[in-house]
């Protein structure tokens, strides 16, 4: 005597095609997602503490343009520090608001006695899309490299850059964001993508199973 299953699997072909690539996009872009929060950690893990004392060289000063904080635009100051060795470090000090108008340039205080700077060292500048052949003129720069700051300064850096974090008397914020913000946002997206893709496989059974006889 043969039993029949009161139940039939028989999906189109263009069921399994399109459960397939909901599938797969999900797992993709959720591991995408898991892959970025994983590079933040990264950075975050690999930054190192640093603790110098030098002069700043005033002389050479690039103001980083279209930089906000708070809301406001303003600029990050980028000037060199003279150790006691002689040698120079790039270093951004910190952001300072922008003028009523984009042709007055606002005023920076550099400290004319030596410092005690503590912050953490970076390998570059974070850049900004920036379109290729521009000529560099006065001191408002969209982005610096410790190369171009060389070239432009005459001075030999070290092939490194200081994030400032300590206080001075300049009235430059140094409210810099964590390299690791964002990461729960990233899992939480994860979770969606990877949520996505186990749907589209209930749901690929759920609607392909039918009853005998139908």
């Amino acid at each position: 005597m043969t039993s029949r299953l009161p139940f039939r699997f028989h999906p189109p072909w263009w069921a399994v095609a399109l459960a397939a690539a909901g599938c797969a996009a999900g797992v993709l872009l959720g591991n995408w997602q898991t892959g970025r929060a994983e590079h933040k950690r990264a950075i975050a893990a690999a930054q190192e503490a640093v603790a110098l004392r030098g002069n700043f060289d005033a002389k050479h000063t690039i103001l980083l343009d279209n930089k906000m904080h708070g809301g406001r635009p303003g600029y990050q100051v980028v000037q060199a520090l003279r150790l006691a060795d002689g040698r120079h470090v790039l270093v951004n000090r910190g952001w300072l608001p922008a003028g009523a108008t984009r042709e007055q340039l606002p005023a920076v205080r550099t400290p004319g006695a030596e410092v005690s700077l503590s912050g953490v060292r970076l390998d570059r500048l974070q850049r900004v899309y920036e379109p290729a052949g521009i000529k560099r003129e006065g001191m408002v720069w969209q982005n610096v490299s410790i190369a171009e700051f060389a070239a432009w300064s005459g001075l030999a850096l070290e092939a490194y850059v200081i994030e400032q974090h300590s206080t001075l008397d300049d009235g430059l914020v140094r409210d810099w964001p964590r390299p690791d913000a964002g990461v729960e946002k990233h899992q939480s997206y994860a979770l969606q993508w990877y949520s996505l893709a186990i749907l589209c496989v209930v749901m690929f059974f759920v609607l392909n199973i039918k009853r005998a006889g139908r």
